[in-house]
C-alpha cells in the first residue's frame, strides 16, 4: 500500500485530499499545529495517525509521496518537518495535484467564484447523492448532511470546489487551473485576496483562464446576476445563464421567504419545479438555481428527484446554519470572509427578520479584511446592523501585507454611525453580548476563524443565558 505523508492536514482542503487518497487505497499520515474544531475532531475521525505539532520525524522513513500546504508556516526556511521533507528523495505535491491525478476518470464540474462555491459544490454533491449516483464531490467546508467532505465515488461525476488562490509556496498558479475541468459552475467574481491579487486586472485573469482551458463541448453555468461573471463569457466555449434576474435562462420566481423558502424554478421563462428550502436569503436561492440549472442542462436528475434532495439539504457549517437551540435570540454563523459573503450573510439575516435588532460580532481573520487597502469595506458593510463587536485581528501572516489594527477598524466602522465595540476574549465577548442583545434582537456571527477558541462555547452560553 502506497504512504502518503500530509503536513499541514487540518485544513478543510488538505483533509479532505486526505480522505480522497483513503478512498483511492492509501495510508495516510499527516501533522498540524494549532489547529481546533472543527478542523481538529474532523483529522482525528478520518482515523488516520495525525501529529499535532511539526518534527522531521513525523514523516516516515518509507513514505510515498509528501503533500505540502499552502499556510504560511509551512515553508523549508521556517519549518524543520518540510525541509525534512525536500531533503527526502520523494515526491512533493500540493493537493490540486493530487485531485487531477485522483480524478483524472470522471467527469468533472468545477464550481468557481468569489463566494457561494462551498454552498453550490455542497448542494450539487447532496443532489447526486440524494439521486443514488455515487459521485465524487470534494468540499472546502464541513457539509450538515455529508458525513464527509470528500469522496471518490464509482459514479461518472466529480463536484469539486475550485479555488482561484495560489496553489503552493512553489506553484503560483491558482489551485482550479490543476483541475482540469470539463465544466464549470461560475458563481461571482467579484475582487478578493487583495494581498495576493493587487489589482482586478489580476485577480480575474486565472479565471478567464479556467474558462478559456475548458475543451470544446465544456459547459458554463453562469451567474449573471453578477457583472464580474458575465464580463467572463467571451471565453468559454459555450454557456448557460442563471440568476434571480429576469434576463437569465434558469431563474428562481414567485420566491416566498420564510423558515421554509419555496420558489419555482424556470426555464426559460417556463416553470419547471416547485422547490422548497431550509437555507436562508436570497444569495441561497441563487445557489440552488445554479445547481439546479447544471443538474438539470446535464440530465443528471429528474426535477422531482431534483425537488427531494433540495427540501433535504441542510445547508454548509458556518453558511448561516444556526447554532442556538433553546435561546430566545437566534443566533447564526456566517463565513465572512470577505465583503460580499458579509453583505450576503448581513442581507439574509435581514429579509428573514426585518423587524429584529441585528447584533454581529464579527472576526477579522482573512488577509482581505486585515488589509489597510480595504479600510474603506468597513464603511458599508455592517449596513443595517445596530451593533457590532470587533474581534482582534489574526496575526498569522501580519508582517507580509499592510496589517489593520482592533482600534483602526473599530475608528472606521463607527465612524459609520453603528454602535461599535472592541472585544478580545470570551469574557468580553459575553460581557458585551449581555449588554447589546435585547429580547428583540438576532445574533449574526462573522468569521472564517475561531475567535480564540469562544466560538466553541458561544452556543452553550446563549441556551444558558437567553
Amino acid at each position: 500500500m502506497a504512504k502518503a505523508h500530509i503536513i499541514g492536514v487540518s485544513g478543510v482542503a488538505m483533509s479532505a485530499t486526505a480522505k480522497l487518497l483513503m478512498d483511492a487505497g492509501w495510508s495516510i499520515t499527516g501533522s498540524d499545529a494549532a489547529c481546533y474544531p472543527p478542523a481538529s475532531t474532523y483529522v482525528e475521525k478520518l482515523g488516520f495517525p495525525f501529529f499535532t505539532s511539526y518534527s522531521p520525524n513525523n514523516i516516515p522513513k518509507d513514505v510515498d509521496l509528501v503533500i505540502i500546504g499552502r499556510n504560511a508556516q509551512l515553508t523549508p526556511e521556517t519549518n524543520e518537518e518540510v525541509q525534512r521533507a525536500y531533503e527526502m528523495d520523494v515526491p512533493i505535491q500540493s493537493f490540486p495535484e493530487i485531485l487531477a491525478e485522483i480524478l483524472a476518470d470522471k467527469h468533472r464540474v468545477i464550481i468557481a467564484g468569489s463566494y457561494g462555491k462551498s454552498t453550490v459544490t455542497g448542494i450539487l454533491s447532496f443532489i447526486l447523492l440524494h439521486a443514488k449516483k455515487d459521485p465524487s464531490y470534494f468540499i472546502g467546508a464541513y457539509p450538515i448532511d455529508m458525513e464527509y467532505t470528500s469522496k471518490k465515488g464509482d459514479g461518472e461525476m466529480a463536484v469539486i470546489e475550485g479555488d482561484e488562490y495560489p496553489t503552493a509556496h512553489w506553484d503560483e498558479s491558482s489551485k482550479f487551473l490543476h483541475l482540469n475541468a470539463d465544466d464549470v459552475i461560475l458563481t461571482s467574481v467579484e475582487h478578493d485576496h487583495v494581498n495576493v491579487f493587487p489589482t482586478y486586472a489580476e485577480y480575474v485573469a486565472p479565471f478567464k483562464k479556467l474558462l478559456d482551458d475548458l475543451p470544446q463541448e465544456g459547459l458554463v453555468v453562469a451567474c449573471t446576476d453578477n457583472k464580474g461573471v458575465s464580463d467572463m463569457l467571451a471565453v468559454a466555449p459555450q454557456y448557460i445563464t442563471y440568476g434571480l434576474n429576469t434576463d437569465a435562462l434558469w431563474r428562481a420566481e414567485n420566491i416566498s421567504y420564510g423558515a421554509i423558502t419555496t420558489f419555482t424554478l424556470s426555464h426559460d421563462g417556463k416553470p419547471v419545479v416547485t422547490l422548497h428550502t431550509k437555507l436562508l436569503g436570497a444569495h441561497n436561492v441563487q445557489n440552488i438555481v445554479g445547481a439546479a440549472a447544471y443538474a438539470l442542462t446535464r440530465e443528471l436528475v429528474t426535477p422531482k428527484e431534483l425537488q427531494s434532495a433540495v427540501s433535504a439539504f441542510s445547508g454548509i457549517k458556518r453558511r448561516l446554519n444556526k447554532i442556538t437551540e433553546t435561546s430566545s435570540v437566534s443566533a447564526y454563523e456566517g463565513f465572512g470572509s470577505s465583503y460580499e459573503k458579509a453583505r450576503a450573510a448581513i442581507d439574509a439575516i435581514r429579509l428573514h427578520y426585518p423587524e429584529k435588532n441585528m447584533v454581529v460580532l464579527f472576526e477579522p481573520h482573512t488577509f482581505s479584511w486585515r488589509n489597510r487597502d480595504a479600510l474603506s469595506w468597513y464603511d458599508t458593510v455592517f449596513q443595517d446592523v445596530s451593533d457590532v463587536l470587533v474581534f482582534h485581528p489574526a496575526q498569522q501572516g501580519a508582517a507580509t501585507h499592510k496589517q489593520l489594527s482592533q482600534e483602526e477598524i473599530v475608528v472606521q466602522v463607527r465612524a459609520s454611525g453603528i454602535s461599535t465595540h472592541a472585544v478580545t476574549n470570551t469574557s468580553e465577548i459575553q460581557k458585551q453580548l449581555n449588554k447589546s442583545l435585547v429580547h428583540d434582537s438576532v445574533l449574526l456571527i462573522l468569521t472564517s476563524g475561531n475567535l480564540d477558541g469562544a466560538l466553541d462555547t458561544l452556543p452553550q452560553w446563549l441556551d444558558n443565558h437567553f
